[in-house]
């Protein structure tokens, strides 16, 4: 049991080391209880054309199909609440995208620490998943107590709201595990009521197909006249649920200087991205997220909001 504590505690060391906000460790093994739930979601077709949801369901439920002989998933966040904001009357981006392209600044970070395992402990096999294959991570990052889900299926914390990015680094070594944390949500539905689009539609079940990330990201065609005035002008995510979660008046900006914003992003009104040019879009987003919907998609996007109207920003 020594051995186990050890690893663990160096594990944990090294994560916050790299800048990881936590650190959770669960058993890898068959997800029981979201199993159901997601069968019910995928079957309801909440997940619009997001068909790569339904894709791999046993490995997305199970770890050790993934990576073989895998003994712990272990979770970690990292923080990307920004301190400084795009100003109040423009287009808005999600914060999450406001820096570099997450899913490489994380890679990297996850590469560095199971590296660190294998130097420390020795003969540790893993994977290292942000976003980029069928792990459930807000489901195994609230089995290992780092926060719950909450009503509006993000994962929220009492000390630091949900601000931030869920990775994962399945090994193959037996740790020291965490349990779950309670839900804290308890009567609030202030993301329910918020919702531009009603996507939440009922506590703890948001329809994809309803989400404006989803709507301004994920989906390829057209975006549905039903929406023409729910957008709240965001042109690439949301952050509605967030913003108003109570939670999120605890969240802390970040330190990572990766996820600074290009100025740009942060100055330009709503008249210079109706102008918006592929120049001027690979200069404020030469290593984004935002690259994911491509020019011709944010040009979509803002077209559409164009058609909006002017939106209150109350």
């Amino acid at each position: 049991m020594a051995s186990k504590e050890k690893h663990t505690q160096l594990i944990k060391a090294e994560a916050n080391r790299l800048g990881f906000l936590s650190c959770g460790i669960s058993k890898a093994g068959f997800l029981e209880e979201e199993a159901p739930r997601l069968e019910k979601w995928l079957n309801a077709k909440r997940n619009g054309q997001m068909g790569y949801m339904a894709n791999h369901f046993d490995k997305r439920l199970d770890p050790t199909k993934l990576v073989d002989g895998a003994k712990s998933v272990i979770s970690l966040l990292l923080n990307y609440y920004p301190e400084e904001k795009q100003r109040a009357d423009t287009y808005k981006i999600s914060k999450y995208a406001y820096g570099q392209d997450y899913h490489f600044v994380i890679k990297d970070k996850l590469k560095s620490l199971l590296q660190y395992i294998q130097e420390e402990i020795g003969e540790v096999q893993g994977r290292a998943f942000v976003d980029s294959a069928p792990v459930l991570d807000k489901a195994w990052a609230a089995k290992s107590g780092l926060g719950w889900i909450g009503k509006n299926s993000n994962l929220i914390t009492q000390k630091v709201g949900s601000f931030y990015f869920i990775a994962e680094l399945i090994i193959d070594l037996d740790l020291v595990y965490d349990g779950p944390t309670t839900d804290h949500c308890g009567s609030c539905t202030a993301c329910i009521d918020a919702c531009p689009t009603k996507a939440i539609i009922e506590p703890y079940v948001v329809d994809g197909s309803k989400c404006i990330s989803y709507l301004t990201i994920e989906l390829k065609e057209s975006i549905p006249t039903e929406f023409q005035n729910s957008m709240d002008n965001w042109m690439f995510g949301c952050d509605v649920c967030q913003d108003v979660c109570p939670w999120n008046r605890f969240a802390t900006p970040h330190k990572e200087a990766a996820f600074q914003p290009n100025d740009k992003l942060l100055s330009l009104s709503e008249e210079e991205w109706k102008e918006l040019t592929q120049d001027v879009f690979q200069e404020v987003f030469r290593k984004s997220a935002v690259k994911r919907t491509k020019y011709q998609g944010l040009l979509r996007n803002i077209k559409f909001l164009e058609g909006s109207g002017r939106l209150s920003n109350d």
